[in-house]
């Protein structure tokens, strides 16, 4: 298991390798591509979170069943398809095309994130996750940067830097076809009668009160139970309250990020490449995020007394970073505010996930987590339906 552990996070390390994913709105604003900004703010970028929105439960139910591998196969094809629509496409359908891709593999990241759980035992959970989540920070972080230094020092064109991308996405495939099939999942393949040292969950209680009904009625009536056993949980104030913030947080940062290259385009808008500093400053919010993310791992206070205040302060935060984003006309001052708000919000991430986990079996974690993003991912395609869309408001981004 060990070798496969170390095998799962190089593959997630080198899926990360994409040079020229920081520079893609600059790409297709340019000479290159030569969209206009309307078009890839109200038709082209509201695609990506339509098609996430579309593929998400779906990626969500076959990511267990068919036992992760197929997921990451479609996954590194989809990101072979994003970079062959934008060193080949030429039109706005090609670029929404590209946009649904993307979303595609945004929905498929869940295969990764629960794939180790499969290889190893549960008391060893906890430290697979860290190793597996720093190998991707670790490999998002080099990609940041390696673009960067293509554009500033080596005056790489915005072209050769996707071509670039398209020969690492298709090593990642490669990868992908080497990784091993587990043999058992979270729901759908959990073998009777197996005994994995850990205290029987949820799950397993279950399956023995459905008194016979066959692996198909036994796969009915969990979900319908467990869904049940969400809403029960729903009652809880703190599971409730990190809940929403789960909800509402994510869907404002996830809309910040897909919509931030845009608004750095506008606020400087230079013709020279080498001037563009899309993966240095992707690079040092990544970096903050990590450490952010490490440092929440030994804040202790009482949680229970003061998750509201928390929660509160850095969400107060968060909103005047976006305000201060939005009425500068200082690019640098645009950058750090972006890079503080991606750090607090990676900073309470883990905070939420222990609280949320701490009462919870990993099946109803898992689906707790599934059905808080689905939530988050209803919220943002309203958002963009009224707010970003052409056939809504059709704003630009600063009113965004």
């Amino acid at each position: 298991w060990k070798l496969q552990v170390f095998y799962l996070c190089f593959y997630g390390f080198m899926t990360q390798i994409r040079p020229g994913e920081s520079f893609i709105t600059p790409y297709l604003l340019g000479a290159d591509k030569n969209f206009t900004q309307a078009e890839v703010t109200n038709v082209i970028m509201p695609v990506l979170t339509y098609s996430y929105m579309a593929v998400l439960v779906p990626i969500f139910l076959l990511t267990d069943y068919l036992r992760y591998k197929p997921v990451l196969v479609l996954q590194s094809l989809s990101h072979i398809s994003i970079w062959l629509l934008l060193v080949l496409g030429t039109s706005v359908l090609a670029m929404q095309l590209m946009e649904f891709f993307y979303g595609v593999t945004m929905a498929a990241r869940i295969a990764y994130s629960s794939y180790i759980f499969s290889l190893v035992a549960p008391s060893r959970y906890q430290r697979m996750a860290s190793y597996s989540r720093s190998a991707v920070l670790l490999g998002v972080f080099t990609s940041s940067v390696l673009g960067q230094l293509c554009i500033t020092l080596g005056s790489v064109s915005f072209l050769t830097l996707n071509y670039v991308s398209l020969g690492f996405v298709s090593f990642g495939l490669i990868l992908t076809l080497f990784l091993e099939r587990p043999r058992r999942s979270l729901f759908f393949n959990r073998p009777e009668g197996a005994d994995d040292g850990a205290a029987p969950a949820e799950l397993d209680k279950m399956a023995r009160g459905d008194g016979g009904g066959g692996m198909r009625g036994w796969r009915e009536a969990v979900l319908c139970r467990m869904l049940r056993e969400v809403g029960a949980l729903a009652r809880q104030p703190q599971l409730r309250l990190w809940s929403l913030w789960w909800v509402f947080n994510s869907a404002g940062y996830y809309l910040v990020l897909y919509y931030v290259h845009i608004l750095w385009n506008e606020i400087y808008p230079t013709m020279d490449n080498r001037q563009v500093y899309n993966g240095g400053v992707d690079a040092a919010s990544t970096l903050l995020g990590a450490g952010a993310s490490f440092a929440a791992g030994y804040v202790k206070i009482r949680w229970t007394l003061w998750s509201e205040l928390v929660i509160g302060v850095v969400t107060a935060f968060q909103a005047g970073l976006l305000l201060l984003m939005n009425t500068t006309s200082n690019i640098w001052l645009c950058y750090a505010t972006y890079v503080l708000f991606r750090g607090s919000y990676q900073f309470l991430v883990p905070i939420a996930i222990f609280q949320i986990a701490t009462s919870l079996s990993k099946e109803l974690c898992a689906l707790v987590f599934g059905v808080n993003t689905f939530f988050a991912t209803v919220l943002k395609t309203i958002i963009t339906i009224v707010v970003a869309d052409k056939r809504g408001l059709g704003l630009s981004v600063h009113p965004q």
